[in-house]
């Protein structure tokens, strides 16, 4: 199959913001990239009449949330090791080896609330992280979510709504539990 016109340009232009929002479907970089080829690979067949249409990347996304709900169905939801540590970010960081404390003015605070509010995101179900993902990362309205997701604006309301209230609870649990522990 050859490659249809703008496809190249269409890849350069949005394929940092569609792996980001990616990121945020599957919480994994690598589970990212393959979702959005498998996303691309769907596509592409159809790519000369959405093109045609203006709807590339509506449909790309309609297919990332699919693949991704699809996936999340048939996935075995246990441990998931992790293969790397987050490095000191810009702050000084000090080591008192007398009594085994990293210090830090600053510098791991911003990976720690990331990486809370990912796994935050990721034990969200998949439909909610959708809804979420497209309302407050992508910035649409509640009426192109509802479009894309195929189903009603009262579904985007009250899926969102669900969605920011496990996430307040979650974060604010996160946030007590770290005070006790200082």
């Amino acid at each position: 199959m050859r490659e249809p016109d703008g496809f190249r340009e269409f890849l350069a232009a949005r394929q940092s913001t569609l792996l980001r929002a990616a990121w945020l479907l599957t919480g994994d970089a690598h589970l990212a990239e393959d979702l959005l080829q498998t996303a691309l690979v769907k596509v592409l067949p159809r790519w000369e009449r959405l093109a045609r249409d203006g709807a590339v990347e509506a449909y790309l996304r309609k297919t990332m949330v699919t693949t991704a709900t699809s996936w999340w169905r048939r996935k075995w939801h246990g441990e998931v090791p992790s293969g790397h540590l987050p490095g000191p970010a810009a702050g000084r960081t000090s080591w008192e080896p007398a009594n085994g404390i990293l210090t830090s003015d600053g510098g791991f605070e911003a990976v720690d609330d990331r990486s809370v509010l990912a796994a935050a995101l990721r034990s969200l179900p998949p439909r909610q992280r959708a809804v979420v993902m497209l309302r407050y990362y992508l910035d649409m309205s509640e009426a192109e979510t509802a479009a894309l997701l195929g189903c009603s604006n009262g579904t985007v309301k009250s899926q969102s709504s669900k969605a920011l209230a496990t996430l307040r609870t979650r974060l604010s649990r996160t946030q007590r539990a770290q005070e006790v522990s200082v």
